[in-house]
């Protein structure tokens, strides 16, 4: 009688099908943890060194995107949030902004906050994050983008990289903007 041994990866069943990564528009909707290679089109990097010389709100709007961490929006607009968030000191957060496909009041209260921020002029320098290996800060420079701003920085390090080089993090509410 003949034995076969079967590897064991033959009779592990197949690893389910995922979904797409993109969107018909080019937005990651999946899987927004993973590396990111270049900013989208019309958008420079900034590295971590250059932003820490710039103050944010006089030289630059600087623009965190990371989600909340088990928070929700409550019925109105308003965040409740599980955890505290930092960010870099002066940056306004738009929690869930840097989604793939945003929940359209999101979506509306990000282009609304980012009207008042730069006051309609959408030539100024405008530095957006998340972490590192974050796609939520790259979709959300493409949005800005595709909504006509012209000064647009993605800061791929995000919170992460700006710690790495020994800078603070400061406590950060979500910006008002998102409020319908």
């Amino acid at each position: 009688m003949r034995h076969f041994i079967i590897p064991a990866l033959l009779l592990a069943s197949p690893a389910p099908a995922q979904g797409p990564l993109f969107d018909a528009d080019g937005y990651r909707i999946a899987h927004y943890r993973a590396p990111v290679r270049q900013p989208p089109a019309g958008v420079g990097r900034i590295a971590p060194a250059a932003a820490a010389q710039l103050v944010p709100d006089r030289d630059a709007i600087f623009i965190d995107v990371l989600p909340t961490q088990g928070g929700h929006r409550e019925p109105g607009g308003r965040w409740r949030l599980a955890s505290p968030h930092e960010s870099i000191p002066g940056a306004h957060w738009f929690p869930e902004a840097g989604r793939g496909q945003p929940d359209p009041a999101i979506a509306q209260g990000f282009a609304r906050g980012l009207a008042r921020l730069t006051r309609g002029q959408r030539s100024r320098m405008l530095i957006l994050f998340c972490r590192a290996d974050c796609w939520m800060g790259w979709n959300a420079t493409k949005r800005l983008r595709a909504m006509g701003y012209a000064n647009i920085w993605w800061l791929a390090e995000g919170t992460d990289g700006w710690r790495d080089l020994g800078l603070p993090l400061a406590p950060v509410q979500p910006d008002g903007g998102i409020t319908p």
